[in-house]
């Protein structure tokens, strides 16, 4: 006889950002009977070879180059000071552990059940549970469920030997440097790392198919940071036409793994460490989601309506297994739109107002903690102009020197720009985009996202008296 499936008000398949969220929503707010089913570790892409491991290691590349504008200030600091990278990393995972217990702890304290196990659709809304402990298999049932099972980043299956680099995943285990390391990918994931791994001294290459990285930023954006990872002594391979297979010469940890890269033009290139960031894919292969009769786009992301409805039922997905603005803020934010609508509607802590709640996907504001760092919402002045016309648009440009690298010597002001935009529309000029480079930039768009948000015009930022003395106050005064 089948074992009878445990049924639930609401199952989510992942434990990550965006899965967490709906499920607490559900379970903590509105009662709803929730199941969480994980199979990795809890909190997903995010805490465990994400945003947050990789912010700490961003802030430990900033207090190295902290240390030499130290001497600007007269402080007398000596060069090539050393660090212990083992012992950060060791800090690094034991701060990750931590989280996910909290995860863990905020799921019971909730009322969300946890299961560990791969899930696998049935058919329908049931789902079989292959449990991690060995135990065998449970099966359950709810007349909701969220798909929220993130994804991975790839390597390419096409070039021999690839296999003998890492991804962003593998970045993480790093606990001895490689003196020299090639990036292969131009957008946020081989900038940030690159990034942090020449600002503690490691010889960086990045290969790229064009002119500049962050292709999909606005051209400022693209333009300055390019030239800027140049002049700091980042090597930029522009145009680079790829490689056609990756040699292991020998292996080890750190500067003793040696690599040789080979090129489609011939041309072959040496180092410790080869890290690709060629995109992402979707986690949902094991899930089998065509037994549920969930389509998928050709890229094998989940289909989805502006409501997070599939194709089925009662079967929703969010966060980056539909490839949407795949970012942390936007799944949890998705997560709790989609709990407050199946639940919250009938609910006295929630109410009629929420039965259409979902994420408003536009005019999201994102960082990208490069060196610089840099913020974006909204339009590029490309996309803004094809959108409203050339007449239709105006823009707002400044590029100066922040008051932080006033001691600097002259060459060393030119490679740290600041550089500001603002992009707008019509003639109540209202403010469609916003791009900043600087120091800062990161805390700086959180609270002008707000404002671009609620359809701010260029004249409500006039408007706004300057803090002095600050980079800040360059937005407010623009002309």
């Amino acid at each position: 006889m089948a074992p009878t499936a445990k049924s639930y008000d609401f199952i989510v398949i992942g434990g990550g950002s965006g899965g967490s969220g709906a499920a607490r929503r559900a379970s903590g707010w509105y009662g709803a009977k929730t199941l969480l089913i994980e199979n990795g570790k809890s909190g997903g892409t995010c805490v465990n070879v994400g945003c947050v491991p990789k912010k700490l290691t961003w802030n430990f590349a900033s207090i190295s180059e902290a240390l030499k504008d130290g001497v600007h200030y007269s402080y007398d600091i000596p060069q090539n000071i050393s660090f212990n990278f083992a012992g950060f990393k060791k800090k690094r995972d034991a701060n990750v552990k931590n989280l996910n217990n909290a995860y863990e702890r905020n799921w019971n304290r909730e009322g969300v059940d946890l299961v560990l196990g791969t899930a696998t659709f049935k058919g329908g809304r049931e789902l079989e549970v292959k449990l991690q402990d060995g135990s065998g298999t449970a099966t359950f049932t709810a007349p909701h469920i969220l798909i929220a099972t993130g994804g991975h980043p790839t390597k390419p299956e096409d070039i021999p030997g690839s296999e003998h680099g890492i991804t962003s995943d593998g970045f993480f285990d790093i606990a001895e440097l490689p003196k020299k390391m090639a990036f292969v990918g131009a957008g946020y994931i081989a900038v940030e790392l690159a990034g942090v791994m020449h600002a503690i001294g490691v010889e960086c290459h990045m290969f790229i198919r064009n002119e500049t990285f962050l292709r999909n930023f606005d051209p400022m954006i693209q333009e300055t940071l390019t030239k800027r990872y140049e002049d700091v002594g980042i090597t930029v391979h522009k145009n680079h036409k790829g490689f056609k297979e990756v040699i292991s010469l020998k292996d080890g940890i750190g500067s003793e793994k040696l690599l040789r890269l080979i090129g489609h033009d011939g041309e072959t290139f040496e180092c410790n460490e080869l890290l690709w960031a060629i995109g992402r894919a979707p986690e949902i292969e094991e899930l089998q989601p065509a037994n549920a009769g969930v389509k998928l786009k050709p890229s094998g992301h989940v289909i989805v309506d502006e409501y997070q409805n599939t194709h089925t039922d009662g079967i929703f997905a969010l966060g980056d297994v539909t490839g949407q603005a795949e970012l942390t803020p936007v799944a949890i934010a998705a997560g709790r739109a989609l709990s407050n609508r199946l639940f919250g509607s009938t609910h006295p802590r929630g109410g009629p107002h929420l039965a259409h709640a979902k994420l408003d996907y536009a005019n999201i504001p994102t960082v990208v903690f490069a060196h610089p760092e840099v913020g974006t919402i909204g339009l590029t002045e490309p996309q803004a102009t094809a959108r409203f016309g050339a007449a239709n648009v105006k823009t707002y440009h400044t590029r100066f020197t922040a008051m932080y690298y006033d001691f600097h010597p002259a060459d060393e002001k030119a490679k740290n720009p600041t550089e500001y935009k603002l992009v707008c529309e019509g003639p109540e000029e209202r403010i469609v985009g916003m791009h900043i480079l600087g120091l800062g930039s990161s805390e700086m768009m959180q609270g002008f996202g707000v404002a671009v948000k609620m359809g701010a015009r260029k004249r409500d930022f006039d408007a706004c008296v300057a803090i002095h003395p600050t980079s800040a106050e360059e937005v407010v005064t623009m002309r």
